[in-house]
């Protein structure tokens, strides 16, 4: 450890300006460093350690399960007659309106009645990525209403109209008629495939 009462070098060197030694004369009592690297730590380098360090603690205590982009974390619940209607931006009202109506018919469907909240995840996603890639446009999901289990929220009414709404593939959903479910199904209109 170096001793602070001595000065390393003076603080008023003695040496002329005119003198082609300048430098050397101005540097002769400096002391080099015992080590050739010094421990510089950056703004940035002390929030990436923070970020690792948040990150980890979060995957650790963090109970959402995510699933194909789907989460399973607490989602607003609707009533069990709430009619359901979501249309991602650009999508026609005409075209909605249709879909209401059940003008434009369903090709394919999924019955998610009996299933828990992650099996119900994991077959609709599925679902909706296998009706797109089989290019159909419109589906049918019949999520339920939850009836049978009284005095109990439509938890997968509820889920079903979170998940859809951050599946890519959806472009709008709404309630169906009666005759394929009423409130307890939705059609579900599709992305064309490119």
């Amino acid at each position: 450890m170096p001793d602070f009462d001595e000065p390393i070098f003076d603080a008023k060197p003695e040496y002329s300006d005119k003198s082609p030694d300048t430098f050397a004369q101005a540097v002769a009592g400096i002391k080099p460093f015992d080590q050739d690297k010094a421990n510089i730590r950056t703004k940035a380098s002390i929030r990436k350690k923070q970020n690792k360090s948040y990150h980890r603690e979060q995957a650790t205590t963090d109970t959402t399960q995510i699933t194909d982009g789907l989460s399973t974390a607490a989602v607003d619940i609707v009533d069990s007659d709430q009619a359901l209607l979501f249309a991602a931006p650009g999508v026609q009202l005409k075209v909605i309106k249709r879909l209401r109506l059940g003008h434009i018919s369903w090709e394919q469907g999924i019955d998610l009645h009996g299933l828990n909240i992650d099996s119900a995840r994991d077959e609709l996603s599925q679902f909706i990525r296998s009706s797109f890639h089989q290019q159909c446009h419109v589906v049918l999901v019949i999520h339920g209403k939850a009836y049978s289990q009284s005095g109990k929220q439509p938890l997968l009414k509820s889920y079903t109209n979170d998940w859809l709404r951050q599946l890519p593939e959806v472009l709008a959903f709404c309630s169906a008629q009666a005759k394929d479910g009423g409130t307890g199904a939705l059609y579900v209109l599709l992305r064309r495939k490119r």
